[in-house]
């Protein structure tokens, strides 16, 4: 319908515009005609081939161009420049045409009829030569053109409208099919579009849809692994409180209460941890915090700073080496600081009592080293997928500290770089790759 009134309004504009540019070409050409008359009567006055009456009311005729239909219409008319006329074609009225006593056009109205003249003085004979025609031919002959170049438009217009209604409607089956099978759809089914003898317009959309689909599912089932992980680990210190707080409520020795006190801190220090990283992976992965100049330097020393705390509870010395010029780059600090954070507490976690972890910012790169056992390196795929724990992690780590660094230093640009140390020892690199 839209399709079929654009073109109507189209075609109206076309006809419009084809009215005004005809009447003013038929105008053009008929004033032309006019003028080249008068001059072609007054070229034969000249040359004496029409003798102009001299006495009384005698007139003679006057020949005119007779080449066409409208031709019957054009009036000529020779008046004396003393006001009596001498000449008239066949047909012309009696009165003058017009009454201008100057050369060139004018309009004139003739008994209630408009007129179109043209006027041309010839003062070596004394006389004035008139050739008008009436408007109302002018019209007619506008009104004949344009009946001919839109009266077949207008009885193909609506052949035309029924061929494009015909051929969109055909068009748009497929799409109308596609969306029937998306409306009929449950919120919960993701199998592929089935194909079909679709056109080639249509095939695209379809492998889109169902590439969407399969990105859709898949997230589906990590969301799904991630919140069966998420209670799976958090039931464990759960269960690990419950049962240390019933051993506290029932024993009188000092030592299992003080035994099942220190388990019952781990569980919460454990629980806490998870529970942290848990928000803290949410928040890198919706974040959308803008970018700005950061101090890499800076950066490093808030966070170990934040974590010396937590290393001297572990027994284990922070080590920080830092470029003592300042070093700005344009980043997110929230995503880099928490990559930067949750490898260091790994590090902290794997360290030894007694060992340390070495912290260094080279250029835009942060390098984490520890004296622990390292990941062996058929783990190394695997660390990066949420809940996994290295060897000797089970009841410290989270599984989740390498997701979220995975994360942020994806969304930065970055990467990670893992080297084992020959005998022991873990060096991990974060580089801002910009």
């Amino acid at each position: 319908m839209i399709l079929a009134l654009a073109t109507g309004a189209v075609w109206l504009s076309a006809a419009l515009w084809i009215q005004t540019s005809t009447r003013s070409e038929v105008e053009q050409v008929l004033d032309a005609r006019l003028a080249e008359a008068a001059k072609m009567v007054s070229s034969l006055i000249s040359d004496h081939r029409i003798e102009v009456a001299r006495a009384g009311n005698q007139t003679l005729p006057i020949p005119t161009p007779r080449d066409a239909t409208y031709s019957k219409q054009l009036s000529c008319q020779i008046w004396s420049l003393d006001g009596s006329m001498v000449g008239r074609s066949d047909g012309a009225p009696d009165v003058e045409l017009t009454n201008a006593a100057v050369e060139g056009y004018t309009r004139s109205v003739i008994d209630g009829e408009p007129w179109r003249v043209y006027t041309l003085i010839n003062q070596e004979l004394g006389v004035k030569v008139m050739v008008g025609d009436s408007l109302a031919v002018r019209d007619n002959l506008a009104r004949d053109v344009l009946e001919g170049l839109l009266l077949p438009g207008a009885l193909v217009l609506p052949i035309l409208a029924v061929i494009l209604w015909i051929s969109v409607a055909r068009g748009l089956a497929p799409l109308d099919h596609l969306a029937n099978a998306l409306r009929n759809r449950s919120p919960s089914d993701l199998s592929p579009l089935l194909g079909g003898t679709d056109p080639r317009e249509i095939k695209p959309v379809r492998s889109a849809l169902n590439s969407l689909f399969e990105r859709v599912a898949s997230a589906r089932d990590v969301e799904r692994d991630f919140t069966t992980y998420a209670a799976h680990e958090l039931k464990t210190p759960l269960s690990g409180l419950r049962t240390n707080a019933q051993v506290m409520r029932l024993t009188d020795d000092p030592k299992v209460r003080e035994k099942a006190l220190a388990a019952i801190e781990r569980s919460v220090d454990r629980t806490d941890r998870m529970v942290r990283q848990l928000l803290e992976l949410a928040a890198v992965e919706r974040s959308e915090e803008g970018m700005e100049e950061v101090d890499l330097s800076e950066l490093m020393r808030e966070t170990v700073t934040d974590l010396r705390a937590f290393a001297a509870e572990r027994e284990v010395t922070l080590k920080v080496d830092a470029p003592r010029r300042t070093s700005y780059v344009r980043t997110n600090p929230f995503l880099l600081q928490a990559a930067l954070r949750n490898v260091i507490e790994n590090a902290i976690n794997a360290s030894p009592v007694g060992e340390g972890v070495s912290v260094a910012l080279r250029d835009r790169s942060f390098i984490i080293s520890d004296e622990g056992n390292g990941i062996p390196p058929e783990l190394l795929d695997r660390m990066q997928t949420r809940f996994t724990r290295g060897r000797g992690q089970e009841a410290n780590g989270s599984g989740l500290g390498l997701s979220i660094v995975a994360s942020a230093m994806e969304r930065l640009g970055g990467s990670i770089e893992f080297f084992k140390g020959p005998e022991r020892g873990q060096t991990v690199t974060l580089t801002l790759n910009f």
